[in-house]
C-alpha cells in the first residue's frame, strides 16, 4: 500500500510495514556504486534513448506517480523448511495477534505474512497518499486491505472477518505492506556505497510498457545475493518489476511484477468499505498499537535502518546490548546478544522436535566457540551456544568469520 508517493513520510510508512511481509534484509541488502553504462536495446526489445544508471536511479527517485490501478504477481521462495506434521510437536500453538488474544483472521499483521512464501496475485489501486487498496486474490476467497483517509480496513472473505484500524495524525498507517516493485526497489536502492555494481542492462516490455532494466550485483564475495534486477517504466519511471536471485542460482527469491497497469484515476468507490452483514469486526486495540509503535518511537523501523546503515549498536528498553553490525555492504552481519544460552540441541529436546532442530541447522565451531547455523536461500543465521545471534545475507563461512572477528 502507498507505494506511489515519493515523500519522506511515505518512505517511513513503507519501512514500518516491512515486518509484515519479508525480513528487511531480503530487500535492504542492495547497495550500489552507480555505473555509467548506457542502455542499449536488445534484439526484440524496445528501442529507447540511452540512459546511464545514475540518471535512471535519479528518475526512479523523482517519480511522482500517485494514481494507478493494476495487477501484480509476486513469488517468494526463501527456501524455508516445510514444517510438515511438526505442529503437534509444538503443542499445536497458533500465532496470535500482536496485542495478545485470539486475534482476527483479517488482521494485516498476520494475514500479509502469507506473501513471504509462494506465489500470489494482487490487485492494487491508489489515488494519492490517503487512498490505497490492495487485494490478495486466492482460489475461492479474497483478502483486501483498504486505506481511506483515517480508516484502515482489512477484510477476509473466507472467514467473513473485518479488522479496523486508524492511520495516525500524519495519515500514516502501520498496516501498509511492501507488495509492489516500487516498494522493493526503494528498499534495495536506499543504501548506496562502493560494494556494488549498478548498470543499465538493456530494455524490456512489462505490462505493455516500454522499460529500462537496472542490474545490481555485489562486488564482494561471501554474499548469498546473486543479482537484483529492477525494470523501470520509460515514461513514468515507476518500477514495474523487481527480481532478486540468489548467488546459489535457481529460482528467484523475490519476483514481483505488474502484469497489467493503468495510470488513470481509480473510481472513488474503489476505496469505499462497509463491513458486510454478519461479519465479525475486530477493532485495533491500544495494546496492538503500542506493539506496532513502541513508546518514544515514531517509526520503529527507522532505528533499525539507521543501525544497519551506520553499523552502530542501539540500546533497547529491556537493557540488553541491542544490535550492532559487523562488516559492510553486502557482507554486513547483524549481531544480537540475547543475554542467555543458545538453542538446546536436538538430543536435549528429544522427540520429533529435537530431530527437526538437528535437521535444520549445521553445527559449526570457531574462535567464537560453537553454535548452529540455520540457512535459507538468502538469509542465514548463526546462533552461538552462549546466546549470540549473527544474521545476514551471507554464507555460512562468512557468519563464522564474523563471529570470530567479534570475539
Amino acid at each position: 500500500m502507498a507505494p506511489y508517493e515519493s515523500d519522506d513520510s511515505t518512505t517511513a510508512r513503507r519501512r514500518k510495514a516491512v515486518r509484515y511481509v519479508v525480513p528487511v534484509a531480503v530487500v535492504g541488502v542492495a547497495a550500489g556504486t552507480i555505473g555509467l553504462v548506457p542502455a542499449l536495446a536488445d534484439s526484440g526489445s524496445p528501442d529507447l534513448p540511452e540512459i546511464t544508471a545514475q540518471q535512471l536511479i535519479q528518475k526512479i527517485a523523482e517519480s511522482d506517480v500517485e494514481r494507478l490501478s493494476g495487477t501484480v504477481k509476486i513469488a517468494t521462495d526463501l527456501g524455508l523448511p516445510d514444517l510438515g506434521g511438526l505442529e503437534g510437536a509444538l503443542g499445536g500453538a497458533a500465532p496470535t495477534a500482536p496485542g495478545g488474544g485470539d486475534g482476527s483472521a483479517a488482521d494485516p499483521s498476520a494475514k500479509l505474512t502469507e506473501l513471504a512464501t509462494g506465489t500470489h496475485t494482487l490487485r492494487v489501486a491508489a489515488d494519492g497518499p490517503d487512498r490505497q487498496k490492495l487485494s490478495v486474490i486466492e482460489n475461492a476467497a479474497e483478502y483486501s486491505l483498504i486505506h481511506n483517509g483515517k480508516d484502515v480496513w482489512g477484510y477476509d472473505s473466507a472467514s467473513n472477518e473485518v479488522f479496523h484500524g486508524t492511520a495516525d495524525e500524519s495519515g500514516r498507517s502501520a498496516a501498509e505492506p511492501p507488495a509492489t516493485p516500487k516498494d522493493f526497489a526503494e528498499q534495495a536502492l536506499k543504501a548506496v556505497d562502493d560494494t556494488t555494481s549498478v548498470t543499465v542492462d538493456g530494455t524490456a516490455r512489462v505490462a505493455g510498457r516500454d522499460a529500462y532494466k537496472l542490474l545490481i550485483e555485489p562486488k564482494q564475495s561471501g554474499s548469498t545475493v546473486g543479482a537484483i534486477r529492477i525494470t523501470v517504466d520509460a515514461k513514468t519511471w515507476l518500477p514495474l518489476k523487481f527480481t532478486l536471485t540468489p548467488a546459489s542460482g535457481g529460482a528467484a527469491v523475490v519476483d514481483a511484477g505488474f502484469t497489467q497497469i493503468s495510470y488513470t484515476r481509480p473510481a472513488a468507490s474503489t476505496f469505499d468499505f462497509t463491513p458486510p452483514k454478519g461479519a465479525k469486526v475486530t477493532e485495533e486495540s491500544e495494546a496492538e498499537r503500542q506493539h506496532l509503535i513502541p513508546k518514544g518511537e515514531d517509526d520503529p523501523a527507522k532505528g533499525f535502518d539507521n543501525d544497519f546503515d551506520k553499523g552502530l549498536g542501539k540500546s533497547v528498553e529491556d537493557g540488553s546490548e541491542g544490535m550492532k553490525v559487523i562488516g559492510e555492504g553486502w557482507n554486513s552481519v547483524a549481531v544480537f546478544d540475547t543475554g542467555g544460552p543458545g538453542l538446546p540441541s536436538g538430543d536435549e529436546v528429544g522427540g520429533d522436535l529435537g530431530g527437526f532442530l538437528d535437521s535444520l541447522g549445521d553445527q559449526v565451531k570457531g574462535d567464537f566457540g560453537s553454535g548452529t547455523v540455520f540457512q535459507t536461500r538468502l538469509i542465514n543465521a548463526l546462533i552461538t551456544d552462549d546466546g549470540k545471534i549473527y544474521a545476514g545475507a551471507v554464507t555460512k563461512e562468512a557468519l563464522v568469520k564474523a563471529a570470530d572477528a567479534d570475539r
